[in-house]
């Protein structure tokens, strides 16, 4: 197969010719780790065989976009093409968009020398983490032994062989290394990290249910401290297992949510559904993580947000235009869309929010907190 110009194509267009980064993508062929991918479709999304159809392999492929490979505990090496998930299945895996990989990749700082840990997924970025450095300088490690082999074997056949190992990211690392590279979110930063990294080592991540990338670098005391990068990414949360619950842990909560609850009210701002704001979604998470969200629009033009909480805690909003404000319906032991306005409020006040750019400071014994001027936030 001739994928050659298609990889550079997508070098060009991911990073300028005299970047560092321009050869690692040209050179590795990424149809290799992604044969069969779960795509979109009307009803839901569909395994797609790439040599059932080379054309449309080497187009998604070669497309600077995130190809999800596994939904729940189906990955798409394993089923059939044509094969329909079931509604509301999580994606669990993936092969990142390439511009993502590098932009996680530059926050690191790899450097000429640096061993590094990086999170398996496809072995997409592995592999192009092997190209930079050295494939003897990368581990790669997934908690999916099978994920963990089918890349091994995959970056084999291009000739790469790095470190390999099936282990959870959040406890025990194997080895000590300058870098740690996670395209799965943590909440909080393991303990085991800091354990794992050299001194004056560097980590970079993202904190989960935010967009917040995470980057720290090791101290001499232990801890690590850094800064959360100006823009965003989102990643799949860590597994601690093979598989994933595709049942929402908010389940018990959602038919409360249609109810008319103990507090109704009217806000005093437009109808928001808040994964739509990057910033306002990691800024409610950090105050209540674990918060859920969905949003169902009317043929009237209306549109219903609601969210809902483990906990119990859950709230509804209604508006009959964009620019109406909603009614409001709230219930359970926690007001949601008070928070929710009390960050709007900061938001309208100061023309931003302090997630971004904040200040990271993490503890010898994982404790970790962000902070801005007068504001903090645990994780």
């Amino acid at each position: 197969m001739e994928w050659e110009a298609h990889a550079r194509r997508l070098a060009d267009a991911v990073v300028r010719p005299e970047s560092r980064w321009w050869k690692p993508i040209a050179a590795t062929p990424r149809h290799v780790f992604v044969p069969r991918w779960w795509e979109r479709a009307p009803g839901g999304r569909v395994v797609r065989d790439g040599a059932a159809d080379v054309e449309a392999w080497l187009k998604s492929a070669y497309a600077d976009n995130t190809l999800v490979t596994r939904l729940g505990p189906v990955h798409a090496d394993q089923a059939e093409p044509g094969h329909r998930a079931p509604p509301g299945s999580w994606p669990t895996s993936s092969s990142t968009l390439p511009t993502l990989i590098v932009t996680m990749y530059r926050h690191a700082m790899l450097a000429d020398g640096c061993t590094t840990l990086v999170t398996t997924g496809t072995g997409y970025g592995t592999a192009l983490a092997c190209h930079r450095l050295g494939a003897e300088l990368v581990t790669s490690v997934d908690i999916d032994d099978y994920l963990v082999q089918a890349a091994a074997d995959r970056l084999g056949a291009i000739g790469l062989h790095p470190h390999t190992a099936v282990c959870d990211l959040t406890q025990k690392l194997p080895g000590e290394v300058d870098r740690i590279v996670s395209t799965v979110s943590v909440r909080p930063v393991p303990i085991s990290w800091l354990d794992a990294l050299r001194p004056d080592g560097r980590l970079v991540t993202t904190i989960t249910g935010t967009g917040l990338i995470l980057i720290a670098d090791k101290k001499p005391d232990g801890g690590a401290r850094g800064r959360i990068a100006p823009t965003g990414a989102w990643f799949m949360a860590a597994r601690h297992g093979a598989d994933r619950d595709d049942i929402s842990p908010s389940a018990p909560v959602w038919e409360a949510a249609d109810g008319d609850g103990e507090d109704v009210s009217t806000s005093r701002y437009p109808l928001l559904y808040v994964p739509d704001s990057w910033a306002v979604q990691s800024m409610l998470e950090l105050e209540i993580p674990g918060i859920e969200h969905r949003s169902q629009r009317g043929d009237d033009g209306g549109r219903t947000v609601w969210m809902a909480h483990p906990d119990g805690s859950w709230a509804r909003a209604h508006a009959d235009g964009p620019l109406l404000s909603p009614t409001v319906h709230q219930g359970g032991p926690r007001r949601l869309w008070d928070v929710l306005e009390r960050i709007r409020d900061r938001l309208n006040t100061w023309g931003d929010l302090p997630v971004y750019g904040s200040a990271v400071t993490i503890t010898p014994d994982g404790q970790t907190t962000l902070s801005r001027g007068p504001w903090s936030a645990p994780l």
